[in-house]
């Protein structure tokens, strides 16, 4: 298992003085690592600062183990939901002072309730869903493969996924792979990807390139700046580089193929043209 992603975004960390505050907070956990959430404190510090007054000061914390993350709730009075972003409107309610619950969901919202009429929530994006050789191929348990590259399909960040392809499988002869702002305007109109920002386009590139793919992006990797006329920086090179390595890995292997072209709204422009 590769861990998990836990990233609280912009803003999201509450409210002080009725603005909102904090900065992003990206952590990546191993298996058997920790990270705590609350308000925190001098002496009750925590990894990701909730900074809303009714939240805890240790609110609760995640683990992660061999396949799977769990959440332990240190209030004593309010629950905490873990929403699945990808479904139908599943969740999960862990109850005040319940230890380890685990969470079934690859990608989730953890949201904690407040006093201003909204919710203060973070995202983790979860291990591998690790999936056998259908049954029927033979051979002993033992001897079974698992998949090299397991995505959901179904999964906004395979969304963005085709978005970032989508070039190639349309034959289009492309000079550079789409860029974050192109990619959310790509999505624009479609029922989910729609509402994506592009923090949120980002971060999906990143749990691809991470945690799904496992690509290995040099520090020195160059590629064309995001803006024309304008330097590349070394935060831009490996944010490119990244997203080649990304587009590179899913075209070789068959990833992304012309069906899931699909997936994607109907795009606007009516010149053109596909394979």
């Amino acid at each position: 298992m590769s861990g998990i992603v836990v990233h609280l975004p912009q803003g999201s960390g509450g409210a002080v003085d009725g603005e909102p505050g904090g900065d992003a907070v990206t952590l990546r956990l191993g298996p058997g690592e920790v990270a705590r959430f609350g308000r925190g404190s001098s002496t009750t510090p925590v990894e990701l600062c909730l900074a809303d007054e009714a939240i805890s000061r240790l609110a609760g914390e995640i683990r992660v183990t061999d396949d799977h993350w769990q959440l332990t709730n240190h209030s004593s009075t309010q629950s905490y939901l873990v929403e699945n972003p990808e479904g139908a409107g599943e969740y999960l309610r862990v109850s005040p002072r319940r230890a380890g619950a685990p969470i079934p969901f690859e990608f989730a919202r953890v949201v904690l309730p407040t006093r201003r009429g909204t919710t203060v929530s973070f995202q983790v994006y979860a291990p591998d869903h690790v999936y056998l050789d259908p049954p029927g191929t033979g051979g002993s348990w033992a001897s079974r493969t698992v998949t090299a590259y397991s995505l959901d399909e179904t999964a906004t960040y395979f969304l963005v996924l085709v978005a970032l392809c989508e070039p190639w499988l349309r034959d289009q002869s492309p000079v550079a792979v789409p860029t974050t702002p192109q990619v959310v305007e790509r999505l624009r109109g479609h029922a989910t990807g729609g509402r994506l920002t592009a923090r949120a386009v980002s971060s999906h590139i990143d749990y691809l390139a991470d945690e799904k793919l496992r690509i290995g992006v040099p520090a020195g990797a160059s590629a064309a700046p995001e803006a024309a006329g304008g330097a590349a920086t070394g935060a831009t090179d490996r944010r490119n580089g990244k997203r080649d390595a990304v587009v590179g890995i899913a075209l070789r292997f068959g990833i992304v193929r012309e069906e899931h072209l699909s997936l994607l709204p109907p795009r606007a422009e009516s010149g053109a043209r596909g394979r």
